[in-house]
């Protein structure tokens, strides 16, 4: 009988499985299609054509699977791409980053960590509810696979860690041991599940993430690895603005770091948008609920050019239609010489309160997958 999925009863450390860099070869890229009115403004329809956009870039280099729900799949169909595959599935609101499985390979076999998700931070300061679908979107994305799955009994989110695929990992406490995630669970004990579910050996811990992201701050909008010993952190030389401090901190704590194969890390300083705010007619657009959190006119947003997606051969980088979008532009082709370099206006998703890098995951090369790859 072939059996789809197993449930693993082991953990990816004991079955030599670890969780590769975001830089390595992909396999394919996984996108939800966003549709909550009280999340995303004039019924979701701007979002939805710039994930149509996203897409569409992301299919000139590898293939895209998309997730919709069963009221939106003729009209997602009918906008995307015919090298975009679409699938019917069930999900709360479309942060596949955060909501899917985090992808683990021995480099012959792929298999996935289903984490615990509660909107971040549940009940405890939250996004939405309920997220009982998202808490399953693992679980239907591995049966897709047919990828064996490791259930992991905490709280996490993808965009919460950022692995060098060499053994290190940077995470931030304030989102990681905040209590609204894993309340009964110390630094040390939740170092070790780290360590157990993606096969990493050192852990870099940054203090705060980006100022008043609404999930106790997310690596992938304050540092990311640009390749093995190198990262970008976000910046900003405003000592009046109070990312300055949170900035400064982490690259004190960063230059002074080594990673798991004793390299000094390189810091490279990504300079921040100047703060972005929600317009009344944004807000105005966004339907007023009880089940997340409202958004209001003159609301700082999370605006990170590093929330930036790898695919293979190339980067797409967020931009917001400001003045600092070309300079950012301009350090990404700098540094990626090897990559096509395409920027994307991504301010529709950030109203939702995140970016492209949030919205999108990539499943790692790997031979063995059966299912609808």
């Amino acid at each position: 009988m072939d059996i789809k999925m197993r449930t693993l009863t082991t953990n990816p450390y004991e079955d030599g499985f670890y969780m590769p860099a975001e830089f390595s070869e992909h396999r394919a890229t996984l996108i939800l299609w966003p549709e909550r009115r009280d999340v995303w403004r004039d019924g979701a329809r701007p979002v939805q054509r710039v994930i149509k956009e996203l897409a569409s870039i992301i299919a000139k280099f590898e293939k895209v699977i998309v997730g919709v729900t069963r009221d939106e799949f003729l009209n997602a169909r009918s906008m995307l791409p015919e090298n975009v595959s679409v699938f019917e599935i069930s999900y709360d609101d479309a942060w596949i980053r955060d909501t899917a499985p985090a992808f683990v390979t021995d480099g012959k076999e792929l298999r996935g960590v289903d984490w615990e998700f509660n909107a971040w931070g549940g009940l405890n300061g939250g996004s939405y509810f309920p997220w009982m679908l998202d808490n399953i979107v693992p679980q239907k994305v591995l049966e897709w696979l047919h990828a064996d799955r490791y259930k992991a009994s905490i709280t996490l989110e993808g965009g919460a860690i950022q692995v060098d695929g060499e053994g290190t990992l940077i995470a931030i406490k304030d989102c990681i041991l905040n209590p609204n995630r894993n309340p009964n669970m110390n630094q040390t004990e939740m170092e070790q599940m780290l360590y157990n579910y993606l096969g990493i050996k050192k852990i870099i811990w940054l203090e705060k993430g980006l100022y008043l992201e609404e999930n106790n701050g997310h690596v992938d909008n304050m540092c990311s690895f640009i390749r093995p010993g190198e990262v970008f952190l976000a910046w900003t030389d405003n000592v009046n603005d109070p990312q300055y401090e949170i900035s400064h901190n982490a690259y004190e704590i960063l230059s002074k770091s080594v990673d798991a194969k004793g390299r000094s890390i390189k810091v490279r300083k990504l300079k921040l948008p100047e703060p972005l705010f929600i317009t009344g007619e944004e807000a105005d657009g966004i339907e007023l609920s009880e089940y997340a959190l409202p958004r209001i006119k003159g609301d700082r947003l999370p605006a990170s050019y590093l929330n930036f997606y790898f695919v293979n051969g190339g980067v797409i980088v967020p931009g917001f239609n400001c003045a600092e979008d070309e300079v950012a532009l301009t350090q990404f082709k700098e540094v990626f010489t090897g990559r096509t370099v395409i920027q994307l206006n991504v301010r529709e998703i950030l109203l939702g309160g995140g970016g492209l890098h949030c919205m999108t995951m990539q499943i790692p090369m790997c031979n063995s997958i059966k299912g609808i790859l």
